[in-house]
């Protein structure tokens, strides 16, 4: 049966100690379970994927044309990136994440999705603030470091709990019309912007990204949650850039 719990690695980061841990929890299934914490909170389990592997889905199911270049911001547990690469439509994915700590897990394969990740060719990590690339000038710089000025077809975003719980409070301003504006400069006309959410609609973001964009629609994605015994759910907000 192995271990029900170990820490496989620990290291400090921009903005703290960050952790992977795998478990084992017999009464919900004899399956591993693995878990990111940043200090005390948790980040992300793959207990719960549903929402992720759904922002890649919802967000490339509405995004137009072929051989299409989608960046993933935030890697997580690599759910959202592996999902993105299941659409054959894809033709390359940059998955934009600030914790060097993160990108290493994946490409030592020490979470099992790093494994699909490394053997696809239309994959690459980038590391850096999400955030940061996301209002660069885009002739100076952009998500894609070896392409400067490079316009994508689907920018998807996991990283902030939602557009009020931030992992750290400098992110509060890319949720406003002008950092998004300045984002949607990197997306071609008739491109999407996805972005995942663990909480409900937002009505005050849903407004900022009506400035913007077309077509924003927030889309509820249930899932089965056994430590309450109950339904529990995400949210993925959708929006296409005029053109």
């Amino acid at each position: 049966m192995g271990l029900l719990f170990e820490q496989i690695d620990s290291q400090p980061s921009e903005i703290g100690e960050i952790t992977l841990r795998r478990r084992r929890i017999p009464a919900i299934g004899n399956r591993d379970i693995f878990e990111v914490k940043l200090g005390e909170e948790f980040l992300m389990s793959s207990m719960f994927v549903d929402a992720e592997v759904a922002l890649s889905d919802i967000g490339l199911n509405a995004t137009p044309g072929d051989n299409l270049s989608v960046v993933v911001g935030g890697l997580g547990l690599g759910y959202t990136a592996v999902a993105a690469l299941k659409h054959e439509r894809v033709g390359e994915l940059l998955i934009v994440e600030y914790l060097e700590p993160v990108i290493r897990w994946h490409q030592k394969e020490l979470v099992p999705l790093g494994k699909d990740i490394n053997a696809d060719a239309r994959s690459r990590y980038v590391h850096g603030s999400f955030f940061d690339l996301a209002i660069a000038e885009p002739a100076e710089g952009g998500f894609d470091p070896e392409s400067p000025g490079k316009t994508f077809d689907a920018i998807l975003l996991d990283i902030d709990h939602s557009p009020r719980a931030l992992l750290h409070d400098s992110n509060a301003s890319f949720y406003t019309v002008n950092n998004i504006r300045q984002m949607a400069r990197q997306i071609k006309p008739q491109g999407i912007f996805a972005m995942w959410s663990n909480e409900g609609e937002d009505e005050e973001f849903m407004a900022v990204l009506r400035e913007v964009f077309t077509d924003v629609a927030c889309h509820v994605v249930t899932f089965f949650n056994p430590f309450q015994n109950r339904e529990s759910f995400n949210t993925v907000y959708v929006a296409r850039k005029p053109g």
